[in-house]
């Protein structure tokens, strides 16, 4: 008898479907921004989600404070509890998705699922970057998955970049705006020439900076994500202790100002930096040439480059901040965690992109020793003495590439603006030690690294 060999083919094919997957059941702590964009987001698409996944996600319980403003959100389509540590040890939970923040009751939470063979996905860089080695050992042990693709850029899925995409290379940096306000208050200082507290403003009229905006303007953030980003990078654990972190609450309208004179956009950096003898970890205000695509990425958008030995420089752009953009990255995980529930630990991808057996301990190197060019920005006596800046600096052993005179300002000085060519920190410390004593110096003399962003 005749067989219509497409039709056959089809036919088997259908038989050797596996059966229908139930969902992949999901306990949310946390129902703010993060966490009503994610259920959104779940609901609006959850079509598109199961094709992808294999199977549907559904979030079955969910722990809020405010059990009236969490109910508005979940209609119905989900239990509520007021016990973080319930959605932690639910029966049937597969997955606890923490979008709560902080690190204290946090760390307990996340234990607690993890305790009780749960999977884990959290958006919480302050949580992992302060307590990730002892998450990330609990969840081997027990053979379970943490996911954090939303805790490091929101929308750019920059750890999957680095574990997977990159997977073939040895990376030698990684650097970026990994924050969002910081980048919008440089933004409006170098467009509006104001001063930073007028900008700072500005950003928290507009829900881009918090009351309280310490961990963005001090740094802290930035450097959450970079130890994420750089034990991900180059196998090293995480060592946020050991950054060096400066933020931008110090920085002043005329070094902005300044830096567009040289040709530079000043941009918060985020940069991890492998050397033969230990890794840069840093974050700090720094020039960045004009025409780089880095200093175009302004508002609150993020952007990294990664520079590796076989895909050379490439450069990942997204937002760094929203409900929506941030559960996409919440449920880009998800859709992970349901397609390899149930495998072998072992052919999982690693929490921080190697296996643990083949984490390298790399030291951390001190600020000294960190190479870079630099901005200093000194203010003088008179105008006539901007050649003795170059002079003084130049005996001093640092290599000065230019120095020129301010553009006039109203209520400054003269000010000599000067660009180096790469030397240690430790040196130019030193320099400007010897020129603050100089006679022909008026005033305290600013420093800023500059990064040219392309080797």
């Amino acid at each position: 008898m005749y067989r219509d060999p497409v039709q056959s083919f089809e036919c088997e094919s259908r038989s050797r479907l596996p059966a229908a997957t139930r969902p992949l059941r999901v306990g949310m702590i946390g129902i703010g921004t993060v966490g009503s964009g994610t259920f959104r987001v779940l609901a609006r698409n959850q079509a598109e989600i199961a094709g992808r996944a294999g199977r549907g996600i559904e979030v079955v319980i969910v722990a809020a404070r405010d059990l009236v403003r969490a109910a508005a959100i979940v209609d119905g389509k989900a239990a509520l509890t007021a016990d973080p540590l319930e959605v932690a040890t639910h029966p049937d939970v597969d997955v606890v998705v923490e979008v709560a923040g902080g690190t204290g009751p946090a760390r307990d939470w996340v234990l607690a699922a993890i305790a009780h063979g749960k999977h884990v996905v959290t958006a919480n860089k302050a949580l992992l970057a302060v307590h990730g080695g002892e998450i990330f050992a609990a969840a081997r042990q027990r053979g379970v998955s943490v996911a954090y693709e939303a805790a490091v850029a929101v929308s750019i899925p920059i750890i999957k970049a680095l574990r997977e995409g990159l997977t073939a290379n040895r990376i030698e940096w990684v650097a970026g705006i990994i924050n969002g306000t910081t980048n919008f208050i440089l933004g409006k200082m170098r467009d509006e020439g104001i001063d930073f507290g007028s900008a700072l403003a500005q950003a928290q009229a507009l829900g881009y900076a918090e009351a309280d905006p310490s961990f963005d303007i001090e740094g802290v953030d930035a450097a959450h994500k970079l130890t994420l980003l750089a034990a991900n990078a180059f196998g090293m654990p995480l060592r946020f202790a050991d950054a060096q972190v400066e933020g931008i609450a110090a920085l002043q309208a005329q070094d902005v100002a300044g830096a567009e004179q040289l040709g530079y956009r000043v941009k918060l950096l985020g940069i991890a930096r492998r050397r033969a003898d230990g890794v840069e970890l840093r974050v700090q205000p720094a020039l960045v040439p004009a025409a780089h695509l880095m200093a175009q990425v302004d508002g609150s958008m993020n952007a990294i480059m990664v520079k590796a030995d076989a895909a050379g420089l490439t450069m990942y752009y997204g937002a760094g901040a929203g409900s929506e953009q941030t559960a996409s990255a919440v449920i880009a995980d998800l859709v992970d965690v349901a397609r390899l529930d149930g495998t072998h630990a072992a052919q999982r991808v690693p929490h921080l992109g190697f296996h643990a057996h083949a984490m390298t301990a790399l030291p951390v190197l001190p600020r000294a020793a960190v190479c870079s060019a630099h901005y200093l920005r000194v203010p003088l006596q008179a105008a006539s003495q901007v050649e003795a800046v170059g002079a003084v600096l130049a005996a001093q052993g640092v290599p000065v590439r230019r120095v020129l005179l301010a553009s006039a300002r109203a209520g400054h000085g003269p000010q000599a603006l000067v660009l180096t060519d790469a030397v240690a920190q430790g040196a130019v410390d030193l320099a400007v030690r010897a020129l603050q004593g100089h006679p022909s110096v008026a005033g305290a003399i600013v420093g800023l690294r500059v990064e040219e962003l392309g080797r």
